[in-house]
């Protein structure tokens, strides 16, 4: 099961940074490979949302329950789709100069041992793609560069 764990130090507030990844209606608008976003109910403690991903010719539509505890805490479970599992937790903590500390964990698995074999391959990047593209929505909400920021990551396919 591919699994995922990064602390990034970045120059926002927790509550910036809530607030951008709380933002689920947003996502198509900088989020690689998110097509589509519907949201099935939103309330300030959390949020169902349908999601359209897709890479090439492949469209996969799986449903998430988004449970936000401002500003220090966001979790992500998986509801409905092609997956068997999806956990995701987004924390934030204030590193006391103005700036944050995200820890950013998920694991999932496929239904299907080929979209797990093709996730195996491609998980490192894409990871890699989606963090840059949080970073960058950041930069370009809220002005600052992120060049020169420390991060620290584990992860596994296993």
């Amino acid at each position: 099961m591919p699994r995922h764990i990064e602390t990034r130090h970045l120059p926002y507030t927790p509550e910036q940074m809530f607030d951008l990844v709380a933002d689920v209606p947003r996502y198509p608008e900088f989020l690689p490979w998110v097509a589509a976003v519907r949201v099935k109910s939103d309330r300030p403690h959390e949020m169902v949302a349908d999601l359209v991903v897709g890479f090439k010719a492949i469209r996969e539509r799986f449903t998430s329950r988004v449970r936000k505890h401002r500003p220090r805490h966001i979790s992500v479970d998986y509801v409905e789709g092609p997956l068997k599992h999806l956990h995701n937790e987004w924390k934030f903590r204030p590193d006391g100069h103005g700036g944050t500390f995200v820890d950013f964990h998920v694991d999932f698995q496929f239904k299907s041992r080929i979209f797990e074999a093709l996730a195996g391959q491609m998980f490192d990047r894409a990871l890699r793609k989606m963090i840059g593209a949080f970073e960058s929505r950041a930069a370009a909400l809220y002005g600052k560069e992120v060049s020169g920021i420390s991060s620290s990551s584990a992860h596994s396919a296993a």
